[in-house]
This record gives structure tokens, C-alpha cells and sequence, in this order.
């Protein structure tokens, strides 16, 4: 379980603020996010226990999660889940061609170090993708923490996406970004 306050209590009432009336015009909206969430076999309870402390947070974006983590997510917390293949059969593919086109924001993805994993060149690629597109990562609990509470997770954030050099069979105009 997470040593943070819920993400998704609510802020202390403004006492000049009443109670019914619009928020104040400068207010920041929340940003609906694209969420990952994966889990190796031996991380599936603590993934769960996490996305249960931050149920309500997690409602409000938009979550894709591979096999079984999927199934879980969505029939013991009630939440809805976007459920892609088992990492071992591609969904960890899924996920990172996702990140690749720009669908995904944060990857949540608590695996395991201390086994092996028959489709490890999978875990590995989809890390890697992760990497190279810039998006958050969080290998554990802490990381996931976070990154849930951070300002910029509810905020506007302006991410900042790798540009590559066009190549020299590509025509004008081809420059690869999102």
C-alpha cells in the first residue's frame, strides 16, 4: 500500500469560497492522462493494492493495461480498462507501439528484477521505447507515488517529444515526430 495520502482526496475547502459556487476562473482543469499499467506475475497484488489506493484518481484518465493486469484491474476495482494481449504474446508490443504514436502519457509497470522472464527482449524494448519517446516510468511503488501525486500528473505538462533527422531515402517533408 502507499505511504502518500489518497491522490484522489479532495483539497481543503477555501473559506472564501462557497460551497456550490464555480470555481475560481483561474483554476487549473485536470488533464485526462493515457495510462499504462503492466505487472510481472509476482508484482500483479502490489499493482493492484496501488491502483485500489488511487481508484479515484485513476477513474479520471484513460487506462490500458496487458492480459491478466487488465482483467484484474477491471473486475476487482471496477475500473475501466482499455486490456491489450499478455506481455508474453505481445502486449508488451502493444504498449510500447502506443507509446511510439503518441496514445500513451505515463507507463506504470511494476516488474520483476528477481525472476526471469521468458519475453525479457519484450520488457526490455518496451523500457526502452519509453525511454527514447520520454515518457514517465514507474518501475515500482515509489515511482509510481510519485509520479501520481506530482503537480505536473494533473496539470498541463508540454512534453517534450525526440526529434530525428530526416533520413536520406526520405523525401522532403518527412521528418519523423509526433
Amino acid at each position: 500500500m502507499s505511504s502518500l495520502p489518497a491522490a484522489d482526496s479532495e483539497p481543503a475547502a477555501d473559506s472564501e469560497h462557497e460551497p456550490g459556487a464555480p470555481a475560481e476562473p483561474h483554476a487549473t482543469p485536470v488533464v485526462q492522462r493515457h495510462i499504462a499499467l503492466v505487472a510481472h506475475d509476482h508484482k500483479k497484488a502490489e499493482l493492484l493494492a496501488w491502483a485500489d489506493f488511487n481508484r479515484g484518481t485513476l477513474r479520471r484518465h484513460v487506462l490500458y493495461s496487458t492480459g491478466t493486469t487488465g482483467t484484474m484491474l477491471e473486475y476487482e476495482l471496477g475500473l475501466n480498462v482499455h486490456r491489450l494481449l499478455s506481455g508474453p504474446v505481445g502486449g508488451d508490443q502493444q504498449i510500447g507501439a502506443k507509446i511510439a504514436e503518441g496514445e500513451i502519457d505515463v507507463l506504470v509497470f511494476f516488474w520483476d528484477p528477481l525472476e526471469p522472464q521468458p519475453h525479457d527482449p519484450d520488457v526490455k524494448a518496451l523500457l526502452r521505447i519509453a525511454a527514447v519517446w520520454n515518457i514517465p516510468v514507474a518501475a515500482n511503488l515509489a515511482s509510481a507515488d510519485y509520479i501520481i501525486s506530482s503537480p505536473l500528473f494533473a496539470g498541463p505538462y508540454r512534453h517534450q517529444s525526440p526529434e530525428f533527422e530526416p533520413r536520406a531515402w526520405d523525401g522532403p517533408g518527412q521528418h519523423v515526430a509526433r
